[in-house]
């Protein structure tokens, strides 16, 4: 059920014109730049992308085991942790973003505002917790795991089962149609 729900991502065509204005922008902005090699992961031998995002991941993941055991505090500062990294995280996925096809691009943007979402979520968590509301900040980061699962599930499709990204790292430019 779910690998026919993530296979059903690759046709939301209603993504296809902001999709490829925002690839068309962000290629413009990066290409052939040493911004855009350092972000795409040409030093590193592999795309950047996957790496950084373990620290938002691990952090959030942390999170809520402190919150299951009732170390407050310990949770708040993880939450806060893991929206410091995001931004990266954020960065890494657009330069390998304006690089994917058509079919690509669509599963990009589902997984790209499913982690905007989880962002939103875990700083309205983070705002509870820092005001006292610490149950609700606990609501506020289940969600936002929930839809970082959406996310992740979504960039392991566009990663293992469309081939996005792979060996873009050390690639030129190319027909992204």
């Amino acid at each position: 059920m779910l690998d026919r729900l993530l296979r059903r991502s690759e046709s939301v065509t209603g993504l296809d014109r902001p999709a490829e204005i925002l690839a068309r922008r962000l290629r413009r902005m990066l290409e052939g730049t040493t911004t855009d090699r350092v972000l795409r992961g040409s030093w590193l031998g592999h795309p950047v992308h996957p790496l950084v995002v373990t620290l938002p991941l691990g952090a959030w993941v942390c999170a809520s085991a402190f919150d299951a055991i009732g170390h407050r505090d310990a949770a708040r500062r993880l939450v806060a942790i893991g929206l410091l990294a995001s931004p990266i995280t954020n960065v890494t996925g657009l330069a390998e973003f304006s690089r994917l096809t058509t079919p690509q691009r669509r599963v990009g943007v589902l997984h790209f505002v499913a982690n905007l979402t989880a962002q939103t979520c875990y700083l309205t968590s983070h705002r509870h917790r820092v005001g006292g509301a610490h149950g609700a900040g606990v609501v506020w980061a289940l969600l936002g795991l929930t839809a970082v699962a959406a996310g992740g599930a979504l960039g392991g499709h566009l990663s293992y089962a469309l081939g996005g990204g792979v060996y873009e790292w050390q690639s030129g430019p190319r027909d992204t149609h």
